[in-house]
């Protein structure tokens, strides 16, 4: 080792001394060293030991120092801690168990498996055996080659007679698969869950996923707090150095601004790792983060979507996964003329609240209302509706409501006269927000209510105003109220016609009723003289009656007689010839 040393040094250019070197040994014990012995409240030796750290030299067991182990001013001389143990799996003594004392017999055993099955192999492609002593192969000292024949001295016999193999076997397919079954093993031990994720599904159901994972990852997960919390202890001990030998006051430059930490500032802070522990590999976090995808299609309306891909990215190690996936903390106040660009671009808006917020939702809304916009947004891309349109409208709308939202607080704010709480800043930066005595907050929502009735009284007031201003100046309500005024225009007429008319249909009833009159009485003289020509003509028709009957009853009367008359010949012409034959 020193020769190499010094070898190593010559070749950089430098002269290697050798010397005599010391091994020192610090050890941390509990002794009860006379003059500096525990005492009780009355000063008398307790005679309890207390920690200290001796440093001694190994090899003439000198004693080169004697220090403390606890804090200056502690009464209790609770013992300090300068390690940590880092675990694997606990173990029954003082150590714990590493994963090459979990695995080294399935180690070992594969190692004694490979040479078992490589001897196997090579004994069975070169094997040996025995020949007859008198059996001699010319230049029998090299190997043969592939296709070489050689001439041999057979003493009697043939050459099989004369040569015995020894029956080598092929590996043995038992220690092949022997071999198989405990690399598995070791392998299933050592990463269970890699094992698990990997044999999953993608379209296996996200309770199924979670409950493999969970139960795959029990060991690893386990194995992984442990070395959390021992690193957490590490880091809790490096702040004590720290803060044992920092100054009173130091300056540091971080990239933001300047500030000022003091010693002091370690007893209210703590160090803790950024790990974390319940997330084993990066194949793990995957089929997580694949199983909140999943939750989110159901309902994606609950979900960040933008930071959800962009940390999913962050864990496969892409880079510039920002400039992949922006999302809307990415965004710098700016412009509303740009705000309207980033909408056309796709990129996330956000809105600040010291930003002009009246100037910035009459410039979106023109923006929104504008037919060139709307014309390039409403445009069929491949014959198909444009699928960006509606996440675009869609994103500038909320836009507009966050302006609106921050307008509403800074409302409040003027009519109360304080600050109120900002919850959003701590749940962007993920922080808890500051407890308020509930008296504060009582009296914080007393006084918002009361803004928040002087707002909506404002208004409702502004909004009537409007309202009517807009309706006054409107096209459409103007021909609107047009359309009354001549509406009752032709009501006033259609009222006057109908007087009119009603006056003439009197007028007309009069006439009708005279001409009535007048018709009734030609009508009773009519029906006076058609009485009395019908007496007349009755009168006449009964006298032509008369004299009509009394002829028909002459008539009768003649006829009648000649009847009689021929009835009286012939009588008498019958009875005439029977007065001859007698």
């Amino acid at each position: 080792m020193l020769f190499r040393s010094k070898q190593k040094a010559e070749e950089m250019g430098l002269t290697a001394i050798q010397d005599n070197r010391y091994r020192i040994l610090e050890m941390h014990v509990l002794l009860d060293l006379p003059g500096f012995e525990d005492t009780d409240k009355k000063g008398k030796p307790t005679g309890i030991a207390l920690p200290y750290v001796v440093t001694i030299e190994k090899g003439t067991t000198t004693i080169l120092a004697i220090r403390r182990n606890w804090y200056e001013g502690d009464r209790l001389h609770t013992k300090r801690q300068h390690f940590v143990h880092y675990q694997y799996i606990p173990g029954f003594g003082f150590y714990g168990y590493g994963l090459i004392h979990l695995i080294g017999g399935y180690a070992k055993s594969a190692t004694m498996l490979i040479r078992q099955l490589v001897d196997a192999g090579t004994l069975s492609n070169l094997p040996g055996g025995l020949k007859s002593r008198g059996l001699r192969v010319k230049g029998d000292d090299t190997p043969i080659q592939p296709g070489e024949f050689r001439d041999v001295d057979v003493p009697s016999g043939s050459i099989r007679d004369n040569i015995l193999p020894l029956p080598y076997k092929e590996p043995s397919q038992v220690l092949y698969t022997l071999f198989n079954q405990i690399v598995t093993e070791g392998r299933a031990f050592a990463s269970s869950g890699d094992m698990k994720v990997s044999d999953m599904s993608s379209q296996a159901p996200v309770g199924t996923t979670l409950a493999i994972l969970e139960r795959t990852l029990k060991v690893m997960t386990a194995v992984q707090s442990r070395i959390h919390n021992a690193m957490k202890q590490e880091f809790k001990l490096l702040k004590v150095i720290i803060a044992d030998y920092c100054d009173e006051d130091y300056a540091y430059e971080p990239v933001d601004a300047r500030r000022s930490a003091r010693k002091e500032d370690y007893d209210m802070v703590d160090v803790i790792p950024v790990s974390d522990p319940n997330a084993a590999t990066m194949a793990q976090k995957i089929v997580t983060y694949q199983a909140v995808l999943q939750l989110a299609q159901t309902a994606p309306q609950l979900y960040d979507l933008p930071l959800l891909h962009r940390q999913m990215i962050e864990v496969l190690g892409v880079k510039n996964a920002a400039k992949l996936v922006p999302i809307e903390d990415d965004a710098i106040p700016v412009d509303p003329v740009q705000e309207n660009q980033d909408m056309l671009t796709g990129k996330p808006l956000k809105a600040f609240v010291e930003q002009n917020h009246d100037a910035h939702m009459m410039a979106h809304q023109s923006f929104l209302q504008d037919p060139m916009i709307q014309q390039m947004l409403m445009q069929p891309v491949m014959g198909q509706p444009n699928p960006q349109a509606q996440m675009m409208m869609s994103a500038m709308v909320a836009h507009i409501n966050q302006h609106m939202a921050f307008k509403y607080r800074l409302q409040v704010e003027q009519m109360t006269g304080m600050t109120l709480p900002d919850y959003d800043k701590y749940r962007q930066e993920g922080a808890d927000a500051p407890e308020i005595p509930k008296e504060m907050a009582d009296q914080i929502a007393i006084m918002a209510a009361q803004a928040t009735q002087q707002i909506l009284t404002q208004d409702q007031q502004a909004a009537a105003q409007q309202a009517a201003q807009q309706q006054m100046q409107d096209p459409v309500v103007q021909m609107q109220m047009q359309e009354l005024q001549l509406k009752q225009q032709e009501i006033q007429l259609k009222a006057q016609k109908q007087q009119i008319e009603a006056a003439e249909k009197a007028d007309r009833l009069k006439i009708e009723q005279a001409r009535i009159a007048a018709q009734k009485e030609i009508a009773a003289m009519q029906v006076a003289a058609t009485a009395a020509a019908a007496k007349d003509k009755l009168n006449q028709q009964m006298q032509a009656e008369g004299v009509k009957m009394g002829l028909d009853a002459a008539k009768h009367r003649a006829q009648m007689a000649t009847q009689r008359a021929q009835m009286s010949s012939q009588e008498r012409a019958r009875n005439q010839p029977k007065k001859e034959n007698k």
